[in-house]
């Protein structure tokens, strides 16, 4: 009796680049209606307390998208939304440091100019998010293995 021939199994990243696609198109859409309340709720309130409720309001409407969609993953509730809420501070922080910046240098920026910034600094807030999301919250479950399981005899035999 011969052992059976393992072979190399390839490494793919497909599913990966698929995942981030997902990722991507949801995260931009919430992103660009983010874009839009904070436009709309900045002239009301102070853009801080703005971008904070913008930020908390669309990165839970986001994991709850990227759980079903972006990861396909079978976990959910608030766990996994206080398990991504390191992203929330982290997004906050960033993108409210690029707009505090903007207006350091520049006293009245315009919306385009505004916009152009948080759009920005979203984006590259989006991705950490992505890479934290993925190996930290949403881990993908290991493949099985491809090496069968011996039996107990088969391993008296192996024996």
């Amino acid at each position: 009796m011969t052992a059976p021939a393992h072979l190399p199994t390839q490494r793919t990243t497909r599913p990966l680049v698929s995942a981030f696609v997902r990722f991507v198109v949801c995260g931009g859409g919430v992103g660009l209606a983010a874009s839009g309340a904070l436009v709309l709720l900045g002239e009301r309130v102070p853009l801080a307390l703005a971008n904070a409720v913008v930020t908390v309001v669309s990165t839970v409407i986001a994991t709850e998208l990227h759980s079903r969609i972006s990861f396909r993953s079978a976990q959910g509730g608030w766990r996994v939304h206080l398990r991504s809420g390191l992203t929330v501070a982290v997004s906050y922080a960033f993108t409210t440091g690029a707009l505090l910046v903007l207006h350091a240098v520049q006293e009245s920026p315009s919306a385009l100019v505004e916009q152009g910034v948080y759009l920005s600094a979203s984006a590259v807030a989006g991705v950490g998010r992505f890479a934290v999301l993925r190996l930290v919250v949403f881990v993908p479950a290991a493949a099985p293995s491809r090496t069968p399981a011996l039996t107990g005899r088969e391993m008296a035999v192996a024996a």
